[in-house]
């Protein structure tokens, strides 16, 4: 019969799942948001297209799973009550955002919510562990990346939109139009990859947490791999549940980022793909965790205000940065209170 870790092992997986799912029914605007606003793509096409480049997305480049599963808290705190109390803040936090329609950070959120819930884990003594928890110079690295990334989102799609201007200035509007609504398809497709590689793995490096508590194994993460024939489901899984999450939609996020924010036409719409993209694809790289969504929203601000800065709805955008700011000190509680109450009780 299982012992009591297994099923402990098991919620959390299933937990994971949930998570994924959030992750891509809020996330789901990154991708598609502007391709629906300015009719590039059809709803049905977009949620498709963005699952399948999402999954490809999961499937390659681990750097972010690794930084997620062992660079955020020290070896010794990292339980089943820490990553559950983490887990739930960050489900809860989304679920609520998404159904108010606002685009959320959950790669912040459950940064943040991890690092409060290990935190709050108790010693020996009873005491909290507090902040000799968390590997600082990590959480720096990824803290920093939360005003870096938008910031390069925003000034990448105000700089590329200057420049696309100046380049098709004596072009007929109506080729423009014709030319931009074909290239928003592969930059549609670029940036539900380039989520894949960065959001996408926050599943996958909760999954891999649990299962080297579980086998007392931490070469899992140097075999962690599409191919290894013991943990490839663990990226499937996860790929899975958030590819599912976007073909579902999040129709309220997609409608707020790609239609209330600013008016988009194909050549915004692209250019704001292209410089989101990019940002994300570069932290993916370097395995740092970064919102994918405020890239994306920051860069749709950044294409609107080439045109005037009243093009941009300065009230909604409030109202995500807003969201985003909340983010943190409400996942950051919720992390605490849910570890401090767990342990209390196991």
């Amino acid at each position: 019969m299982p012992d009591a870790n297994f099923y402990l092992l098991l919620l959390i997986i299933i937990l994971a799942i949930g998570f994924g799912f959030t992750n891509g029914l809020n996330d789901a605007a990154n991708a598609i948001a502007t391709a629906i606003g300015t009719r590039a793509l059809s709803p049905r096409a977009a949620v498709t297209l963005a699952a399948i480049f999402n999954f490809a997305g999961a499937a390659t480049g681990l750097e972010v799973a690794r930084t997620i599963g062992k660079g955020i808290l020290i070896e010794g705190v990292i339980t089943y009550e820490v990553m559950i109390a983490a887990l739930a803040s960050v489900i809860i936090w989304t679920a609520f955002a998404t159904y108010r329609g606002l685009p959320v950070s959950l790669t912040h959120g459950f940064v943040v919510a991890l690092a409060a819930s290990g935190a709050a884990a108790l010693t020996a003594s009873g005491a909290a562990v507090g902040g000799e928890a968390v590997i600082w110079s990590k959480m720096t690295q990824v803290m920093s990346a939360v005003v870096t990334a938008p910031l390069l989102g925003f000034a990448g799609g105000f700089v590329l939109m200057v420049c696309l201007y100046w380049v098709f200035r004596h072009a007929a509007p109506d080729k423009i139009q014709r030319l931009f609504s074909k290239l928003q398809i592969p930059a549609a497709a670029f940036v539900a990859y380039a989520h894949g590689k960065n959001d996408g793995q926050m599943p996958i490096g909760v999954i891999t947490m649990a299962l080297v508590i579980y086998y007392g194994d931490a070469n899992l993460w140097e075999r962690l791999s599409i191919t290894d024939p013991q943990l490839w489901w663990v990226i499937v899984i996860a790929a899975v549940s958030i590819s599912t999450g976007m073909a579902l939609g999040g129709r309220r996020v997609i409608k707020t980022v790609g239609m209330r924010v600013t008016t988009l036409r194909p050549i915004t719409g692209f250019t704001a793909q292209a410089s989101a993209a990019a940002v994300i694809e570069g932290a993916s790289q370097m395995g740092i965790p970064v919102s994918t969504t405020h890239c994306v929203t920051s860069a749709v601000m950044g294409v609107g205000a080439t045109t005037r800065f009243s093009a941009v709805r300065w009230g909604i955008a409030g109202n995500i940065v807003a969201a985003w700011i909340l983010t943190f000190p409400i996942c950051g509680a919720l992390g605490y209170f849910f570890s401090w109450l767990l342990h209390m009780v196991f």
